[in-house]
Order: structure tokens, then sequence, then C-alpha cells
């Protein structure tokens, strides 16, 4: 790490917990490869102290924050702005210090964008299957709809929450793009392949012997099978989908772009390719995943 010196920025994470982040290497490592003058810290933030933390960061002229659990939705009566997507998600991500205070954006789905990009994974005009439909399920529909998805089927294990989002989101984007379903409804979707996106925590680390959907048959349907899961690096939802011919991708792409365009907002710059792949390759080996 660089020498801190009085005209080093200041950067951070506000969350509880934040002992296990990765956001650190992320945003530390561009700053090194990039020369810039930028260290990012974490800070535990409880419940009760959101307003205090926001009010404190911008006091003492940080440039900016990153937001994690549970205070996405917490942060937003503080800020001075919203960016019009974290506004329809109704979660804050990346605070952007601004004159007037810190403005507030969601960078978790535009990385998962450029997750997909980046592994050829097109949703515009497409059909999609969304299992889930907790709060990041209802951004990952929000996502698909914003970039053109032709139909998105939400599978859940109930059907209120699915038909919640879906009505949500048809009606926001005024056009019925969105098809609840329950989970053991799959056979209801035409036979085809489709990009499959899993954004429930059934699979995350211990638990990581089960996936939302068990029957094989389902798998048959997935073309590409992404996992926002990133803990194991290949869940059981993903060696099915293998099984059955599927491509498939976890989430640690999704974390490595998230905190990339963070950093391109606080910055105001474009981070380039190869150097994402820098800081892919040093989350990989802090997480201890050595194979491709």
């Amino acid at each position: 790490m660089k020498d801190i010196t009085g005209t080093t920025a200041v950067c951070g994470l506000m969350g509880c917990p934040v002992g296990h982040t990765l956001s650190p290497l992320i945003h530390n490592t561009l700053s090194e490869l990039l020369n810039i003058e930028l260290v990012y810290v974490p800070f535990e933030v409880e419940k009760n102290r959101v307003e205090a933390a926001v009010r404190g960061a911008y006091a003492l002229n940080l440039k900016g924050l990153n937001v994690t659990v549970p205070h996405k939705s917490a942060v937003i009566p503080y800020l001075s702005d919203i960016d019009p997507l974290a506004k329809t998600i109704g979660a804050v991500n990346t605070l952007v210090r601004t004159p007037d205070g810190y403005k507030g954006y969601n960078t978790d789905m535009p990385g998962l964008y450029r997750e997909l990009q980046s592994e050829g994974v097109e949703i515009a005009g497409r059909k999609v299957i969304l299992l889930g439909a907790g709060g990041v399920s209802r951004a990952v529909a929000i996502l698909c709809a914003q970039y053109g998805a032709k139909q998105v089927y939400i599978l859940n294990r109930t059907i209120e929450k699915a038909k919640e989002i879906a009505g949500e989101v048809n009606e926001h984007y005024g056009r019925e793009c969105m098809v609840p379903l329950m989970l053991s409804e799959y056979g209801k979707i035409p036979k085809g392949k489709y990009p499959v996106i899993q954004g429930t925590s059934v699979g995350l680390a211990p638990d990581v012997d089960r996936a939302v959907i068990e029957d094989r048959d389902f798998y048959e349907l997935a073309e590409t099978a992404v996992d926002l899961i990133y803990r194991p690096a290949k869940t059981r939802f993903m060696r099915l989908a293998e099984e059955a011919g599927a491509k498939t991708y976890n989430g640690l792409k999704m974390l490595l772009y998230q905190g990339i365009i963070a950093y391109e907002l606080w910055n105001d710059i474009r981070i380039s390719e190869e150097t994402a792949q820098i800081v892919y390759q040093k989350m990989k080996e802090a997480l201890g995943i050595y194979e491709e």
C-alpha cells in the first residue's frame, strides 16, 4: 500500500457485520494499480447509528462509501439525491460525495449486468428464469426489465411474493414482462434454453448441499446458470446445471464489478477489463479459489 499523506482520500464500507468483506481488497488494489491516492476501510455501523454515520462521514470529508446489509434502504432518507435505478430498486449500496451531501447509487445490479456481459450472457430480447422473490430477486427482476428482457419467469416457493414483484415491475415498466410461478410450476415454462439466475440464499455456506430446485428436469431449461452466491465457489445449483450441460457462473464477478463501478463513480474514470481481471484474480486467491 502507498504511503498515506495529508492529501489521501478516504472511502469505506458501512454495514454490520463487515469483518469478512472483500471490498478493501478490491478498492485498495485498484488504488495501487491505478496510482490513485485513495484508501478504503470498513466501518461497522449498528442499525440505530445510520444517520450519525452518514452525517459523520460527510463531516469528515470521506469521498464515498459503500453500504451493505442491513443499511441499504436505511441510508436513503439521509442522502441529498438518489439515482433513478437505485430509487426504483429501493436500495443503495454506493454513496458519492457532492457539494450538497451524498448521492446514492445501486451498483449491485449494474455489476451483475457487467458480469453477464463479460461472460457473453445476453438478456435483452430474451426470456429469463429467475429463482426467488426476496429483495435480491426483486432487484434482478428490475434489472432484467431495465435492460430489455422479453419476459422473466419469477419462480418462488410461495406465489404471493412472486405476484407482488411481477405486478410492481410490470406496472413500473408499462409492459407485461414478468410471469409469477411457484417453484413447482416450472413445467409451465415453454421448453427451450434460458438464462437462469438464482437469487435465493439456498446453497450459501455452510448450507452447501441444497439447491432451491432439486428436480434435475428443471435444469434442462438452463442454457446458462448464474448463482449470485459466491461462497461456495460452486454451489449445488451450479453443479446440477452443469450436469444438464449449462454454462455456470457464481456471484464473485458481480461483487467485483459492483465495486469497480463504485470506484469509477468516486473517481470519474473508466476501469479497463484488464485491470478488472487482475483484481478478480486477487479475490479468488483470497477465497482460496485456484481452479479456473
